[in-house]
């Protein structure tokens, strides 16, 4: 897809990769359209961020409608990033950090994608693409809950681009492995360092997906660090 003047909502945008992608996407002259909780610490002409609670289907409506207001119905391009994890043993594990897990990483991307759906399908050209994580491919040690949801992300995202294909729409999930951000401010034990991904990196290989020619589809992209415990 070219870039240059098309509209594109990410969710997740204060921080991390949804930030990275947001910078991206804006150099590429893209309008970008920002969903999240907080606003980032950006500010250029192309930008435009509406709060919005992605666990909360009335909070997707009303940033949905500030940005059709704003900007129309035009979108072509949604980058469902918002998502969280919480650690621990699920015998005793919080129900309300399990609820809200699955509210965000996975309701969420349900309110959004159902809203632009049919300003992509108008257009006959749209990319959806979701942050899943490396979690949505395999289990990990005390993280039952968050990989659940990872797991759900990619069930939707292979069912969705089955769905959606025949409308010139793509929908593509990325897994990344473990990336330097506030991913892990929360999770006893472990903390961000140099040798998990960088932000930008992750953002990189997400605008190049989106950049695809328009039958080119690619449907899933795995990425790790390369020495994630340094060298030996």
């Amino acid at each position: 897809m070219e870039l240059k003047n098309k509209i594109a909502v990410v969710t997740g945008v204060s921080k991390g990769v949804g930030l990275e992608v947001v910078k991206q996407l804006l150099e590429k002259g893209t309008i970008v359209v920002g969903w999240g909780r907080n606003m980032p610490d950006l500010t250029h002409e192309n930008f435009h961020f509406f709060t919005c609670d992605v666990a909360k289907e009335e909070s997707v409506e009303n940033a949905f409608q500030a940005t059709v207001e704003k900007l129309g119905k035009d979108i072509r391009i949604l980058v469902n990033n918002a998502g969280f994890g919480v650690a621990g043993d699920t015998e005793t594990f919080s129900t309300e950090d399990w609820k809200a897990m699955f509210d965000t990483n996975v309701h969420g991307i349900f309110y959004t994608t159902k809203r632009l759906i049919p300003g992509m399908k108008a257009a006959d050209e749209g990319h959806i693409l979701n942050v899943a994580s490396i979690a949505g491919l395999n289990g990990v040690n005390k993280f039952a809950g968050y990989v659940g949801t990872k797991h759900a992300v990619r069930g939707i995202s292979h069912s969705l681009y089955m769905e959606l294909r025949d409308f010139g729409i793509k929908v593509s999930t990325i897994y990344p492995g473990s990336i330097q951000t506030n991913f892990f401010d929360e999770i006893p034990g472990v903390d961000a360092h140099e040798n998990m991904m960088r932000p930008l990196d992750v953002a990189t290989t997400i605008v190049q997906t989106l950049e695809t020619h328009p039958n080119y589809f690619v449907a899933d992209v795995e990425c790790r660090p390369l020495r994630p415990k340094g060298k030996k």
